[in-house]
């Protein structure tokens, strides 16, 4: 029998995230030499992870830090996907995120492939993110990165079940006055969605194709020719209420518009990013 203790192998479990089958296995092969062991289930999980590259990760978490800079506030925010729930609830999953968070933050990252580039422990998150789902066997992903500076970033957090971490996550760039409401809107954007910030930022493209069905929708239902103009442009509103964020009713208040309530306070409202974990 190997030499090592159940002291050893809790050790080992906590260094490590692998269940206690995997590390007094490990133990054995490396006949209790601890860093053996170590490198035994690193390379085993690794085996596994590669095994499950074509898997779906659709669980996950949203993480945000903020910074002062300065002319103001930068923020970071990340979606690290995971296979399950399970996992995505586990300390170490969270611990790494947390890890992943800092280390893009510090690094100025701005993408995916920039984030995954920076500098983490002793190689690249995306090193980090290799090994640690390794010990966890579960494909671990990096989804999205987005960083954004102003003279004041708001955050906010949703959890969408009560034991899983938050899986929305929504940055919010304003002025110093519009920070005073910059909550409302950051909850307004989590729970309805807006694509973009105002109907300027919508593709051209985009809004030729919603006007061309406005108008065949309107032919359709039989509208008097002289009214198409008038009847398609209001169908166009409709559509950019839907979308753009300034002109969405306030959730808080729908009685009031997103832009009218910045406006309440003298703010400015720059720009807006949402996560949503899998969508």
């Amino acid at each position: 029998m190997a030499n090592y203790t159940a002291a050893d192998i809790k050790a080992l479990r906590e260094r490590t995230g692998a269940g206690m089958l995997d590390v007094k296995k490990a133990l054995d092969e490396a006949d209790g030499d601890a860093e053996k062991a170590v490198a035994i289930i690193r390379t085993k999980g690794l085996a596994r992870a590669a095994k499950r590259e074509g898997n779906t990760t659709s669980e996950g978490l949203v993480a945000v830090e903020v910074a002062e800079t300065a002319s103001g506030q930068a923020a970071t925010m990340i979606e690290l996907n995971s296979e399950t729930d399970f996992v995505a609830k586990n300390d170490k999953f969270i611990a790494l995120a947390d890890s992943v968070l800092k280390a893009v933050a510090a690094a100025g990252a701005t993408d995916t492939d920039s984030a995954l580039a920076a500098p983490a422990a002793d190689g690249t998150v995306a090193d980090l993110i290799a090994t640690q789902g390794a010990t966890m066997g579960e494909k671990i992903v990096l989804r999205r990165v987005a960083r954004v500076e102003g003279p004041k970033v708001t955050t906010y957090l949703h959890k969408t079940a009560k034991d899983l971490p938050p899986t929305i996550g929504v940055l919010v760039v304003t002025d110093e006055a519009g920070e005073a409401v910059a909550k409302d809107v950051a909850q307004h954007v989590a729970a309805m969605a807006p694509k973009y910030l105002a109907r300027e930022e919508v593709p051209a493209d985009i809004v030729a194709k919603e006007r061309e069905i406005a108008e065949e929708t309107s032919r359709n239902e039989g509208k008097p020719e002289a009214a198409l103009p008038k009847i398609i442009e209001g169908r166009l509103g409709g559509f950019f209420k839907e979308v753009v964020l300034l002109e969405q009713p306030l959730a808080k208040d729908p009685k009031t518009t997103v832009a009218k309530h910045v406006a309440g306070v003298n703010g400015t409202l720059s720009a807006f990013v949402r996560f949503r974990v899998g969508s």
